[in-house]
C-alpha cells in the first residue's frame, strides 16, 4: 500500500542517517588522496601528521618536504622523525602505516625549493592537497631572513602548486597576530603594508645596514618582522586569488596537546612555554601583562583538527567552483578562555604540585599592570640578585652566566608582553560554523570545541608535559624535586629575614644619628 511505502522510505531514509552519522566523512574524503606537507618537522607539523596517519589511515600517501640538515640526509631524518614519542601508540597498533609517507629532499629557501626536475613531476601529477607549515617563527630575527622564508618561501610553493592538475585544496598556516593594528580580525583579506614583491626585491638587493635601518618604518607598528611577513604572505596568496583553491588558517598562540597525540606534549620553548620554564627556575619574578584580558592560546590538537577541516571544506568548495581565497581564524572565543591572570595564578598553583629537579630559586613573584612597576621588579627581582650570584661565582673560580640569563628572559618578555598587554578580538564565525556541520562521529574525531575543557586540568598536564617532554624530567623525580622546593622555600625566607633585618638596621642606626 501507500501508507507501507511511506514508512518503508522514512525508515530507509532514518538508517541512512544513522549510518552517516557513524561514519567519518572526513576521513572518507581524505581516503585515497595524496598529501604534501612543508614544516612536518615543527611542533604543529609532527601534530598534523599523526593525526592524519591516526585518523586518515585510508589516505593514499603523505610526501614530507624535509631538508638535509647539519649532514643528515631527509631519509635518516624519517627515522628519527618517527621515534618521536607522540608516533609510540600509532606505530605499535599500525606498524604499516609509516610505508604511506614519502620524504622528498627539498629546502624552502632554496630556488624551486630544493626539489629535483624529478620530484617536482611526481609532485605535479599526484599531490592533490597541501598543508603549507613551513614558516620561521622566531620574534627576534631581522626582516632577511624572515622573508626569505615566509614570503618568498610561501611563493616558491604557490608557484609549484599552480603545477598541480589534481590540486582541489591548499591550506596556508597564518597567524591570528598578523593584522596586530586592527582591533578586530575578521575572517577575510586584509591588505598588507606594502607590496610584497617590492620588499622580496628590496631584501635581494639591500645590504643588512640598510635594511636594518628601513625596517621599523616598514613594520608601520606591527610588533616584530614575524607579523609583517605573514602580513606580506597573506596579500601575496590573495594575488592567486581563484587561480589555486587556497584557505589561509590563522591559529592564535598554540600551545600543549589538551587530548592528543598525548596530553600535554609540547615541543619547544617558544611563547608561555618559555615564560612557565623560567617561572618555574624562579628566574621570571616578574611580567608586564594585564590579567583582566583573555589567555588567546589554542591547545595544538584543536588547531590541528581545524586545519584538516579546513582541508576538508575548501575542497567541497573546489569541487563546484574555483572561488575566491578563503580564510578560517583557527581561535577560541574570549569567553570560552582563562585570562591572563588565572592562567598564571592557576601554573603557579601546579609548579607547587610538579616542581622542577632544577630551580635557581623559589618560584615566586607576580604580572604588573604597570610597567615602571614591572621595570622597577625586574631591577631589583631579576638583575641585582643575578649580578650577586654571578659575583660570587666570580669569587670562586666559575664561569658567571645569570645575568646573560637574564638578559635573554628580559628580551623574550619584551617580545611576549606586547601580546599580553593587548585586548584582541579575533572573529571565529567560519571556525565555528564548520565544526557545527559536522556529523557526530566527526565532532569526536576531529574535535575542535572548547566548551567543556576543564583549564585547570589541562595547566596541570601542560607542566607535566613540559617537565617530561622538553626538560626529560618523568613523574618520579617529583618527590626529589619537591625536596629541593622546599629547601628553596626556606632559603627564600631566610634571604627575606636577613634583608629586612639589615634594612631595619640600617635605618635605626641613621635615624639614631
Amino acid at each position: 500500500s501507500t501508507s507501507d511505502a511511506v514508512f518503508c522510505s522514512s525508515m530507509e531514509a532514518l538508517t541512512s542517517i544513522e549510518e552517516d552519522a557513524g561514519v567519518s566523512q572526513i576521513a572518507q574524503f581524505y581516503a585515497g588522496k595524496t598529501i604534501l606537507i612543508t614544516g612536518a618537522t615543527g611542533f604543529m607539523g609532527k601534530v598534523l601528521v599523526e593525526k592524519l596517519l591516526r585518523s586518515c589511515a585510508e589516505l593514499k600517501a603523505i610526501y614530507l618536504l624535509i631538508r638535509t640538515k647539519k649532514g643528515v640526509e631527509p631519509s635518516v631524518r624519517k627515522e628519527q622523525y618517527f621515534k618521536c614519542v607522540i608516533f609510540s601508540k600509532l606505530l605499535e597498533k599500525n606498524p604499516e602505516i609509516i610505508n604511506k609517507v614519502s620524504v622528498v629532499k627539498g629546502d624552502v629557501l632554496e630556488p624551486n625549493l630544493g626539489l629535483s626536475q624529478n620530484d617536482i613531476n611526481t609532485l605535479a601529477s599526484n599531490v592533490e592537497i597541501v598543508f603549507h607549515c613551513a614558516a620561521n617563527v622566531r620574534f627576534d630575527q631581522p626582516l632577511r631572513p624572515m622573508v626569505n622564508m615566509n614570503v618568498v618561501g610561501t611563493l616558491k610553493l604557490l608557484q609549484l602548486a599552480e603545477k598541480m592538475s589534481q590540486l582541489v585544496a591548499l591550506v596556508h598556516v597564518s597567524t591570528s597576530y598578523c593584522q596586530c593594528n586592527e582591533s578586530v580580525l575578521e575572517e577575510r583579506a586584509y591588505a598588507a603594508p606594502q607590496n610584497p614583491f617590492t620588499i622580496i626585491e628590496m631584501v635581494e638587493t639591500m645590504d643588512d645596514a640598510a635594511l636594518a635601518e628601513i625596517t621599523p618604518k616598514l613594520l608601520n607598528g606591527l610588533p616584530n618582522t614575524y607579523a609583517y611577513s605573514k602580513a606580506l604572505s597573506e596579500d601575496l596568496i590573495c594575488r592567486y586569488n581563484k587561480k589555486l583553491p587556497i584557505i589561509v588558517t590563522r591559529p592564535s598562540i598554540v600551545t600543549a596537546a589538551i587530548h592528543e597525540p598525548l596530553p600535554g606534549w609540547i615541543e619547544g620553548v617558544n611563547g608561555p612555554t618559555g615564560l612557565m620554564i623560567g617561572a618555574a627556575r624562579g628566574v621570571i619574578r616578574s611580567m608586564h601583562c594585564n590579567p583582566d584580558y583573555a589567555s588567546t592560546v589554542i591547545p595544538v590538537d584543536k588547531a590541528i583538527n581545524g586545519m584538516i577541516l579546513c582541508g576538508y571544506q575548501r575542497a567541497k568548495v573546489a569541487t563546484t567552483s574555483q572561488s575566491e581565497v578563503e580564510f578560517c581564524n583557527l581561535c577560541i572565543s574570549s569567553k570560552a578562555l582563562m585570562s591572563w591572570g588565572e592562567s598564571i595564578e592557576t601554573g603557579r598553583k601546579f609548579f607547587y604540585v610538579t616542581p622542577l629537579s632544577f630551580a635557581l630559586w623559589y618560584p615566586g613573584g607576580s604580572i604588573k599592570r604597570n610597567y615602571f612597576h614591572h621595570m622597577l621588579c625586574v631591577i631589583f627581582l631579576h638583575y641585582l640578585p643575578a649580578y650577586f650570584i654571578d659575583f660570587w661565582l666570580f669569587l670562586f673560580g666559575q664561569k658567571p652566566f645569570l645575568v646573560n640569563v637574564q638578559r635573554k628572559i628580559s628580551t623574550g618578555l619584551k617580545l611576549l608582553q606586547y601580546y599580553t598587554t593587548r585586548d584582541w578580538d579575533f572573529r571565529n564565525e567560519r571556525f565555528q560554523q564548520m565544526s557545527s556541520q559536522l556529523n557526530i562521529t566527526d565532532q569526536e574525531i576531529f574535535d575542535t570545541s572548547v566548551s567543556q575543557v576543564n583549564w585547570e586540568t589541562y595547566i596541570s598536564n601542560y607542566i607535566r608535559g613540559m617537565r617530561t617532554y622538553i626538560l626529560g624530567e618523568s613523574d618520579a623525580t617529583i618527590p626529589y624535586a619537591k625536596k629541593v622546593l622546599r629547601r628553596l622555600y626556606i632559603l627564600d625566607w631566610v634571604a627575606k629575614i636577613l634583608l629586612f633585618t639589615l634594612t631595619f638596621w640600617f635605618l635605626w642606626t641613621h635615624l639614631d644619628g
